[in-house]
């Protein structure tokens, strides 16, 4: 609102334009004043404009790879009192971030190409009695060794794990491990119905050979 009436008032003036607008002359004018004498702006706001100098030259002198926490362990050591959250709000407002160390790691691939089965669950994931619904889903974990995989398999009614396995790689036999063990520890009958996401691991003619006495059913989206 300031800037239009900096852009109409040598043709309006700045009363008649401030009654149409949900602003008062007074603060108007008080923001023009502040813009030509900054000592007049509220004492937070002036704190604030020097931390934002002092946290772009911290960050930037350090290969622009430091976060907040760190951005602000240096501020201290400068003997510079500054609150970690103070460093957090600035950093968001001018837009600087930490480098994340490590990779992502991504478990859901979907397989574009592979046949899917039908959704026979849409989304209603509740079941009456056991060996009714299972769900399976695979994670990664990350240890003191690094990344772990681990898959399961969880009966719906009882919401339990019935079937799992951990590996070091992410792959079709991972998630088939669990599939069978979940079988054989239940024997499901014939109305047991399998649903997973639609990853590439989770498709495939050996998983679904591992379920003679059972309908699969996949949910076609990226993760559930």
């Amino acid at each position: 609102m300031v800037a239009f009436v900096d852009a109409h008032r040598a043709e309006y003036g700045v009363e008649p334009i401030c009654a149409q607008l949900p602003i008062a002359p007074s603060i108007y004018f008080e923001h023009k004043a502040r813009q030509a004498d900054p000592s007049r702006l509220p004492k937070r706001v002036q704190r604030d404009a020097e931390l934002c100098h002092s946290i772009q030259r911290v960050w930037a002198e350090n290969f622009r790879v430091y976060g907040a926490r760190k951005v602000w362990r240096q501020l201290r050591r400068e003997g510079l009192p500054v609150a970690r959250c103070t460093v957090e709000r600035l950093m968001g407002r001018l837009g600087l971030k930490g480098v994340v160390r490590g990779r992502r790691c991504r478990t859901t691939i979907p397989a574009e190409l592979a046949e899917r089965p039908l959704d026979r669950v849409q989304r209603q994931f509740h079941a009456t009695r056991p060996n009714q619904l299972w769900v399976a889903d695979f994670t990664y974990v990350a240890t003191w060794a690094g990344f772990v995989y681990v898959a399961f398999v969880i009966d719906v009614f009882a919401r339990c794990i019935v079937g799992w396995r951990v590996t070091r790689s992410m792959s079709t036999d991972l998630v088939l491990d669990a599939l069978e063990q979940a079988l054989h520890a239940r024997r499901p009958d014939e109305e047991l119905i399998h649903h997973s996401d639609r990853g590439c691991q989770v498709h495939g003619d050996r998983l679904w050979h591992s379920l003679p006495a059972a309908r699969c059913a996949t949910f076609d989206g990226q993760r559930r």
